[in-house]
């Protein structure tokens, strides 16, 4: 690998061992630095599993979700598995941004882990917690190997994403659909340039996630757009989701879901610094809608799904479930933690 003179020799930074260093992590092989990469680390672990049960009572239509990585370079400010990074010890600002775990031998473990006997193919996603095609897939190329597994096992899956990446595997995506359900999704919900560049700084522009949008759809799949999240105050109003929603119907996509921000422990604190810089008058008025919870109050979610229904049938895209947030008035559950981490 090209990156071996980019090896920090089993040392952080700061010169300390990885071993005092990154206590969360155990099953670690190196940690790599490169110029291509600037301000952040990857470090290469051996997983021990790769699937990773969803409890029960999740409200997803899905059972398994598989992360090759752990921490994004995406840097959104706003995502909720921020708090993850605690369980490795880490913090959950900026060294979720800059610290990346990389499973290197995820696919070979899914693989394993597909062919057992009491695998009867139950749906798996990929992108619930952070992106499978975040800058790092260029350089690690897991994707591939997950897709092949399977779609060669009878798995049927979903991708969730807003990496660019995800055009150099839309072959192979289109060719395991022949074999099992495939489903892809894109999230956009800032379109405005100054806002992306505030809470999404390492992400795809919006408009090259529109042109993702569009080429999913032109190799043949489907394309879901996750729009999320809508910030109450600043980008809710009806002028602002009318026009979002027509750029995401004039890329091909073939439905979409809105919903309002979620706070939860780790994005809160950041979230807060963007509002206080940016917009200090709605301070108050942000604590008010989430009172101490994560999830916004249901009057706003309930007025938010009412005023995007018929945007939503203006535009042709359907909403394969109710534009609601999750129960807010049961205590949302902290993210959990993986199984087996390596």
């Amino acid at each position: 690998m090209r990156w071996d003179a980019q090896l920090i020799d089993g040392r952080s930074t700061d010169g300390r061992s990885t071993d005092d260093a990154l206590p969360g992590m155990p099953g670690l092989i190196r940690s790599v630095q490169t110029p291509e990469f600037a301000g952040i680390t990857f470090h290469e672990v051996l997983a021990k599993s790769a699937l990773n049960k969803v409890p029960n009572g999740s409200q997803v239509p899905f059972g398994w979700t598989v992360n090759p990585y752990r921490g994004c370079s995406h840097a959104c400010t706003y995502c909720f598995a921020r708090n993850t990074h605690t369980y490795l010890e880490l913090d959950p600002g900026a060294d979720f941004d800059s610290q990346i775990v990389v499973k290197i031998n995820v696919a070979d473990v899914l693989r394993r882990e597909l062919s057992r006997p009491s695998w009867h193919g139950a749906a798996v996603a990929l992108g619930t917690n952070t992106d499978p095609y975040q800058r790092a897939e260029g350089r690690y190329r897991l994707m591939p190997g997950i897709v092949a597994a399977l779609a060669d096992s009878g798995t049927p899956f979903s991708v969730l994403t807003k990496g660019a990446t995800a055009r150099r595997d839309l072959p192979l995506l289109a060719d395991a659909a022949r074999s099992v359900p495939v489903g892809m999704g894109v999230s956009l919900a800032l379109d405005d340039d100054a806002i992306h560049r505030d809470l999404e700084p390492g992400t795809p522009t919006p408009r090259s996630r529109l042109g993702l949008i569009r080429a999913i759809t032109d190799a043949g799949l489907p394309c879901q757009v996750l729009v999320a999240p809508v910030l109450p105050m600043i980008t809710d109003s009806d002028e602002d989701l009318d026009r979002l929603l027509g750029k995401i119907a004039a890329a091909g996509a073939s439905g979409a879901t809105v919903f309002a921000l979620h706070l939860r422990t780790g994005a809160r604190e950041w979230f807060w610094r963007y509002l206080r810089r940016h917009h200090p008058e709605l301070e108050r008025a942000y604590h008010e809608l989430y009172r101490n919870s994560a999830y916004v109050l249901r009057s706003y979610s309930d007025d938010l799904a009412r005023r995007v229904r018929p945007l939503l049938r203006r535009h042709g895209l359907h909403a394969p479930k109710l534009l609601r947030d999750p129960e807010p008035t049961v205590a949302p559950s902290p993210p959990t933690r993986e199984p087996t981490l390596f």
